[in-house]
């Protein structure tokens, strides 16, 4: 009996592997993933994220809620990865691995960095996976309003600064080497 249970349980155990991989790979085609690697003075900055596309939807304040915690991005967490100390907006940010949190308002981003990477995004009640008991870094920066709307979410880093956008919204997060 105990043996027909475990056997039971390990093709469970399958099914349900196998069918997390169907429904990853079926939205990683709506949202790609991006890897990007890029330097910052002597720094290396490693970037992770799925990149969703607007696809006529109204982003900021509707499909994003202002004032809640976005996981900046499709699927898993957004991730920045740094092989130096850096300083972000005048805060000191140790080498290592972060999740990348984001709060949309209409006027200011906070953006979050967090020492704990989960598995997933949001959670089953689609809400942030973020544990904020783990966050490192807060800052509040001003959106900028672009001329035009930008159809997929973009995450780079260029001119010492971590850049955001999509749709028509902009937000820049100053970068250095301490």
């Amino acid at each position: 009996m105990l043996k027909k249970i475990s056997i039971g349980l390990i093709v469970l155990a399958v099914l349900l592997f196998v069918a997390f991989q169907v429904m990853k790979s079926r939205t990683k085609s709506a949202s790609p993933e991006v890897k990007q690697t890029y330097a910052v003075g002597t720094a290396t900055v490693n970037l992770f994220y799925c990149s969703p596309s607007k696809k006529g939807r109204e982003i900021f304040g509707s499909l994003i809620k202002y004032g809640e915690v976005w996981r900046t991005g499709a699927n898993e967490p957004t991730t920045f990865e740094t092989d130096k100390n850096l300083v972000i907006d005048g805060k000191k940010l140790p080498a290592g691995k972060y999740s990348l949190w984001t709060i949309p308002q209409q006027d200011s981003w906070t953006v979050i960095l967090n020492k704990e990477i989960p598995v997933w995004g949001d959670n089953t009640d689609g809400k942030a996976a973020r544990n904020d008991k783990t966050d490192v870094l807060q800052i509040v920066v001003p959106i900028e309003k672009l001329s035009a709307s930008q159809e997929k979410l973009s995450i780079d880093v260029n001119n010492n600064a971590l850049n955001i956008s999509w749709d028509m919204t902009k937000v820049t997060v100053p970068i250095t080497v301490e």
